[in-house]
């Protein structure tokens, strides 16, 4: 992979953003870095095949590596896909595949991993900067990360991202899906009761939101012709 040299648009309206922040909850920062870094941190995420899949039962995690699903038999998958869709009939539910950065910041900086690198880089002065400013959370002290693939199926459903001791000041989604059509799915969707505002993939743009907030993403159909990539995670206090 090309060196990433990750760089804030200079002309990003951080007042503007504050105030819709402020009425809203969430706002979308469009062409969040210069040059050719986000594109080329699509090219790597597409590329790359240590992605594991997470599915949720409950309050437990499984993760599957591709090998290990590739030796599932067709019973085996069926019976996971009807678990998954069980689970998302009345409860919190999620699938999709992921490949995390460490959160301890001195293992993120010896990483080579551009995920860590993209983490390291967002908790950094400038970045952190803007984002306490949009947000009004003077207290953000760095960001962690993980990317995100979302393929036909996979969704997460609603939920508000509060976690007692993680001190979260808001949520971000870093978009890297180059192109995308709204009815595939994938939308990221803010619930306010009755009404919902929904967000299309896309690419080199940061979806910022406060936490608490009820959102989910809704499933990605069969016919989407790309797999939905992000680098999401927190906006995090010092605990």
């Amino acid at each position: 992979m090309p060196e990433l040299r990750f760089s804030l648009r200079p002309d990003i309206d951080t007042d503007r953003l504050a105030q819709d922040f402020r009425k809203s909850g969430h706002v979308r920062i469009r062409d969040l870095l210069t040059s050719n870094t986000a594109l080329n941190l699509h090219t790597g995420l597409r590329k790359r095949q240590d992605w594991h899949q997470i599915v949720n039962s409950g309050d437990k995690i499984f993760e599957l590596n591709r090998e290990t699903r590739a030796k599932m038999s067709a019973k085996q998958m069926a019976s996971l896909e009807e678990a998954v869709a069980a689970g998302a009939r009345s409860g919190f539910q999620y699938r999709y595949e992921t490949i995390r950065a460490p959160d301890p910041s001195p293992d993120r900086i010896r990483s080579d991993d551009p995920v860590a690198k993209f983490a390291t880089w967002l908790s950094s002065e400038e970045p952190v900067d803007l984002l306490r400013r949009i947000t009004a959370k003077s207290d953000i002290a760095f960001a962690d990360a993980q990317a995100t693939a979302y393929s036909p199926g996979d969704f997460l459903t609603g939920h508000d991202d509060a976690v007692a001791g993680k001190r979260r000041r808001a949520a971000y989604v870093f978009g890297l899906t180059p192109e995308w059509r709204t009815e595939w799915g994938g939308l990221l969707l803010f619930h306010d009761g009755d009404r919902i505002v929904g967000q299309v993939p896309a690419f080199n743009c940061l979806d910022l939101f406060a936490v608490p907030q009820f959102h989910s993403v809704s499933q990605v159909t069969q016919s989407a012709a790309y797999r939905r990539y992000s680098i999401t995670g927190w906006l995090r206090a010092e605990g």
